[in-house]
């Protein structure tokens, strides 16, 4: 059996990373009913070199876009992942247990079995069209990000703020896609009317540790350079510093926003690593993998901002933690982020200018009748 596909409780070293993946196993979903072991038969073949993982497109029949949430640590009630899996395979992505739903591991699997929403710009109208619809933001890049490699091809994300766009719709993006600034002649004119803003998450910038943690992601250097063209556009920028990881890189938080506000990011965000579910197994191999020297300690860290857990779910406290490092990275930020002069600008949202497709340039205060 290849030795990708074994359990992540399976015993023995942690095999070697590939190139261009962020997850070092491909353990089984936690809804399957059997789990797969690696086993060697004696012909030695646990230690051949394996062949590249290449990302397998499918294509997800969802008869929904919108996908909506009542959590009281979000800002926004209702989002649109045009994608589910990511390739851009960051070890930490807290959305990769939602691949287990489909029947796919987190590990590997996320990261190479991409589904595409082909039909969500139809849908999408479709849903913006029904009567009882009441117009909210709209996130983009909650859960996978809408601008991951395979959206240079399948322009997804691009045709869905072409409907947003059209119906005066506000949208909020979230990426680490330098490919953002594709649809600037898009968002632009939708800034003016105050309808649209983006955010970059920017973990790191040392090229490195951003190739280990966020293999195919942009580089920080490209993320950088994207705040300061939709700055230039006139599109609110925003940088998240997100997660941050004790002992690996949140001592690079001042670093990072300085940078971001350089290039004009005027807001700023952070959350601490977060560890549910799979993820806690999928972080320790990689921790193992890239930099094992540092494992134990980034470990003891974590659980002391979780109450000596790998993870706490609790709402208010899984984005920021608990305990004095926690603390302590929340007050780095808020001062960092005062003597920079972030987060002094709010930049509200327009929802009256909506109009129901089928409305021809009516907008959203004028439908009472």
């Amino acid at each position: 059996m290849n030795a990708r596909n074994a359990h992540r409780d399976t015993p023995g070293p942690i095999p070697a990373p590939l190139k261009g993946r962020g997850a070092v196993t491909n353990g089984d979903g936690r809804y399957e009913r059997f789990s797969h072991v690696k086993e060697d038969d004696s012909w030695g073949i646990l230690d051949e070199e394996l062949p590249p993982v290449k990302t397998t497109v499918l294509y997800d029949a969802t008869r929904s876009i919108i996908a909506r949430n009542s959590s009281p640590d979000l800002s926004f009630d209702r989002s649109i992942n045009p994608y589910r899996g990511c390739e851009h395979g960051c070890v930490y992505c807290f959305a990769r247990p939602t691949h287990a739903y489909l029947g796919f591991s987190p590990g590997l699997d996320f990261e190479t079995r991409i589904l595409l929403k082909p039909k969500a710009a139809e849908l999408l109208e479709a849903e913006l069209a029904d009567p009882k619809y009441v117009p909210r933001v709209i996130a983009l890049g909650t859960n996978t990000d809408p601008y991951q490699p395979l959206e240079k091809m399948h322009r997804i994300t691009r045709s869905v703020l072409e409907v947003l766009a059209r119906h005066n719709h506000p949208v909020a993006i979230v990426t680490k896609s330098h490919l953002v600034t594709r649809d600037i002649d898009i968002l632009a004119p939708m800034a003016a009317k105050g309808l649209a803003k983006v955010a970059l998450s920017i973990t790191t910038l040392d090229p490195k540790l951003a190739r280990m943690m966020e293999p195919r992601a942009a580089s920080p250097a490209k993320r950088l350079d994207a705040i300061r063209a939709l700055t230039r556009a006139g599109i609110p920028a925003a940088v998240m510093t997100a997660p941050l990881i004790p002992a690996l890189n949140d001592m690079e938080m001042e670093k990072i926003l300085a940078a971001a506000a350089e290039a004009g990011a005027q807001s700023a965000g952070y959350v601490v690593l977060r560890l549910p579910l799979e993820i806690k197994d999928l972080f320790r191999e990689w921790l193992e993998a890239h930099v094992p020297d540092k494992a134990a300690h980034v470990m003891a860290l974590v659980r002391g901002m979780r109450g000596g857990k790998d993870y706490d779910s609790e709402w208010g406290l899984r984005q920021r933690g608990t305990g004095p490092y926690a603390q302590l990275i929340g007050q780095r930020f808020r001062v960092a982020t005062r003597k920079l002069g972030m987060n002094a600008q709010r930049f509200p949202m327009d929802v009256t200018q909506f109009f129901r497709p089928g409305r021809t340039g009516q907008p959203q205060q004028l439908r009472l009748f």
